[in-house]
């Protein structure tokens, strides 16, 4: 199994803005596969302009908003490709597509890593930010998971959440359960 790291991708859209997408980067030798799903901003814009920016924040509210519809964060320019980091990032890398396989689902696109940068030290995740990521993840599956094992993994990360979680890490979790509730009603 090859090892993903969760992180903030942005590309830009075709009038220059950044589009901020949470994504899971495929370890790939040297290099980072970026395998967004067809249809997306992201795939089009990585094939439009073949650079993108992984910033990797301890701000999880980031995740959560980009699963639930809140992807507003804001952007600085970076140095050594066309593209935008999260402004609080805790560092990023600037990465350019070297190759890409495609895939009638999901393109992949190898990625160099042409610049890496470190903004502040990294104090690294609590057990409630995990779970926020994790129930970010949940919720882009919802429509193919049944509902006994939605219920289950909630029930599971719940406790991280009201025991170790802080104000960033309770908001990011009401966006979770608003949309999950959301789905909920819509069945």
């Amino acid at each position: 199994m090859p090892r993903i790291v969760e992180t903030i991708v942005t590309t830009l859209d075709a009038d220059g803005t950044p589009y901020i997408a949470p994504l899971g980067l495929i370890a790939d030798g040297d290099n980072w596969i970026i395998a967004p799903f067809r249809p997306s901003r992201t795939l089009a814009n990585l094939e439009r302009t073949p650079f993108a920016v992984a910033s990797h924040t301890d701000d999880v509210r980031v995740f959560a908003g980009g699963v639930t519809g809140r992807k507003n964060w804001p952007t600085v320019p970076v140095e050594h490709v066309q593209g935008a980091r999260l402004a609080d990032a805790v560092s990023h890398w600037e990465l350019e597509v070297a190759d890409v396989r495609e895939d009638e689902q999901r393109p992949r696109f190898s990625c160099r890593v042409v610049h890496t940068q470190s903004h502040r030290p990294w104090e690294g995740f609590n057990r409630a930010q995990a779970a926020v990521l994790e129930c970010a993840v949940l919720v882009t599956r919802l429509h193919m998971l049944p509902p006994e094992k939605i219920d289950s993994e909630l029930k599971y990360l719940d406790i991280a959440i009201s025991k170790t979680a802080g104000p960033r890490e309770e908001e990011a979790w009401s966006w979770l359960m608003e949309k999950i509730d959301a789905w909920r009603a819509g069945q």
